[in-house]
């Protein structure tokens, strides 16, 4: 017996130095990448450079260091191309899925390990105190048994200074990262929490409450931006350890499904856990708001923030109306059966209806959220534990507008009309042009759908002996139109008129609007029939909105007489005063009283091309804007009726 003893001993310390030889001479955080195969893959490129490889590496994190590393991020450098379909021990920073475009470079987080402890603490068990990474993925124009090998990589945490990349050897780069001695310290919390960080969405996930087999998790969705909005949100995220969602309050799950858990190894587990009441066991589940007579229902309510329809709008508009939160009763599965063994769902995404893409970070451990007693004493209770993740507009405007923008103007008897196709045409359009400039209107015609516009626009075309182009152009195809009219321009100051026409079939609650005025921003008034301001933190751009009561735009209706009268757009209108003191230069009726950026519910609508800064003869009178106000006023009252 003691023979044998001392026999393991030996093997135990004759392995010690094979696992130290890659790292003995960093002193902080070695990080190796290794390339170990790859081989070529279909479809076969005539271009060498263009044909698929498939790629197989490991990437090290060793912590020499005195200190943990906690919360670990490392930056690779990819550079063939590369789309990442695999990584062991970890995930992407920005939340992306697999497969996953990497080139140019990606960051990884440590999951489910997160943190890399010392070797004193640990008496040099590298299980604790190293991260091993297996890629897989695929490049492209490496041929085998060449080795890829990224082009730059570094440690991103905080506080650290990495070496330049060490010359390869065996398909092999290293990097050393050291404390940098010049860095500002941390206080303790802040080397155990991140900071918590700003961005267009921000997503907490606090647990309100902990027992061996499940938690209790509180989810709040916040709108951050200024001036973008989300409409019947969706929210996912992947589950990592197995865990189900049994019930919920404030929101709910776009299937109720436990099928995966009845026949999976949580049925296997909770053998007498009634799963008929349970709610969803996917991978990936999707929440969606609930509408807003839920807001008091005893069993799915009752959760301050909660049921707001899926409607979250910017702070700038209604601070109370741009957050929703809901709560969740989630199980966990073995071997993370304990009170204190909490982790995060992770690849968190949120969409809306007609929304700007929003990525999404992971979730950063962060000091515990204070959130109201819900006893409703004063006094403040805190979650056991609190994850912020942040999600960014990866597109300010979606690939197709949906509203666009005429202009007009009281010296000019045309109206600049939407462009042709300013929000898509249909790829089979065949007896209209999607190339043409949309015509020219009379304000008349503003007022009637693009399929009753035709005549008056030939008609006016004729009688200002202006040449038709063959076939004429297709429709704009907008749901929400905005005309934009300047009603005056004196020494002084001038006003403009901003009309809304919604010829959807979509009412819009809480509609807002903004628009960007360049050079005569400075000199905003007032609105008359909106709610209209200076968008906080800007200054070019007013922020509008209807007046209460007056914040619904209702979708197009049918005519007084459906079988001869074109259908009415909902409508709203608005008179904007400025005045001209201390700004010089200013122009308005060359250019400076037109928008250069126009939003409707937080996107970006389509602008014309041209301008109407010439007049056109004698018929060119105020009299044209105030046909245009008295038409949109019997439409206003049409819609009252």
């Amino acid at each position: 017996m003691i023979i044998v003893y001392i026999f393991m001993v030996s093997l135990t310390f004759t392995s010690i130095p094979t696992i130290f030889s890659q790292s003995t001479t960093c002193n902080g955080i070695s990080i190796s990448y290794t390339y170990n195969s790859g081989f070529r893959i279909p479809p076969t490129a005539t271009n060498a450079a263009d044909q698929a490889y498939n790629f197989q590496s490991t990437l090290i994190l060793t912590n020499n260091a005195a200190e943990r590393l906690n919360s670990w991020r490392v930056f690779v450098g990819f550079q063939h191309r590369d789309v990442l379909v695999s990584a062991s021990n970890a995930i992407l920073a920005n939340g992306t899925s697999f497969p996953a475009n990497v080139n140019g470079g990606a960051v990884f987080v440590g999951f489910p390990v997160t943190d890399l402890k010392t070797a004193v603490e640990t008496a040099g068990d590298f299980n604790q105190m190293q991260a091993r990474v297996q890629l897989m993925g695929t490049e492209f124009g490496v041929t085998p048994p060449n080795a890829s090998l990224p082009a730059n990589m570094y440690l991103v945490n905080d506080g650290f200074l990495c070496s330049d990349l060490t010359t390869p050897a065996n398909n092999e780069t290293h990097v050393c990262c050291e404390k940098d001695p010049n860095a500002t310290p941390k206080d303790v919390e802040e080397e155990i929490f991140e900071a918590r960080q700003e961005g267009d969405v921000v997503i907490m996930y606090d647990v309100v409450s902990s027992q061996e087999t499940e938690y209790m998790a509180q989810v709040t969705v916040s709108n951050h931006n200024p001036l973008s909005r989300l409409d019947y949100w969706q929210l996912s995220w992947d589950w990592m350890r197995d865990e189900f969602i049994y019930s919920m309050k404030g929101a709910y799950p776009s299937v109720v499904d436990t099928n995966a858990c009845i026949f999976g190894r949580q049925g296997e587990f909770y053998k007498e856990l009634d799963f008929s009441k349970a709610l969803n066991c996917e991978r990936r589940p999707t929440i969606v708001d609930l509408p807003l007579d839920k807001t008091n229902d005893t069993q799915l309510g009752l959760v301050p923030l909660c049921c707001r329809n899926g409607t979250l709008l910017p702070p700038s508009m209604d601070p109370s109306k741009s957050v929703s939160a809901f709560t969740m009763q989630v199980f966990k599965m073995p071997p993370d059966l304990n009170r204190t063994q909490l982790i995060p769902p992770q690849n968190w995404r949120i969409n809306g209806t007609m929304n700007p893409s929003y990525q999404c970070g992971p979730p950063l451990r962060v000091t515990p959220t204070r959130l109201p007693n819900p006893s409703g004493l004063t006094t403040d209770s805190t979650a056991v534990a609190s994850w912020q993740v942040v999600c960014n507009m990866t597109q300010t405007t979606p690939n197709t507008p949906k509203c666009c923008v005429s202009f007009s103007t009281f010296f000019n008897k045309s109206v600049v009309p939407c462009s042709t196709c300013a929000c898509g045409c249909s790829s089979t359009a065949s007896t209209c042009s999607t190339t043409a400039p949309a015509l020219l209107l009379p304000s008349k015609a503003l007022l009637v759908p693009f399929e009753d516009r035709t005549s008056m626009a030939v008609s006016f075309a004729k009688d200002n002996d202006w040449a038709l182009p063959n076939p004429l152009p297709c429709a704009d195809n907008c749901g929400v139109s905005i005309n934009w009219h300047l009603l005056s321009d004196f020494k002084g100051g001038w006003t403009a008129r901003m009309t809304i026409f919604n010829w959807g079939e979509t009412n819009f609650a809480d509609w807002f609007a903004a628009v960007e005025l360049d050079k005569a921003m400075p000199g905003f008034e007032d609105v008359f029939s909106f709610n209209g301001s200076r968008l906080t933190g800007s200054n070019n751009t007013i922020f509008l909105q209807g007046l209460p009561g007056l914040n619904y735009l209702v979708a197009e209706t049918n005519g007084r007489n459906p079988k001869k009268d074109p259908r009415v757009p909902g409508s709203q209108q608005s008179v904007i005063s400025f005045t001209k003191k201390n700004i010089d230069g200013l122009n308005v009726a060359r250019g400076d009283g037109f928008p250069s950026k126009v939003y409707f519910n937080g996107l970006e609508c389509s602008l014309p091309s041209t301008l109407p800064i010439t007049s056109h003869g004698p018929e060119t009178t105020v009299a044209v804007g105030l046909s245009l106000f008295t038409l949109v006023l019997l439409l206003f009252l049409h819609n009252l009726i």
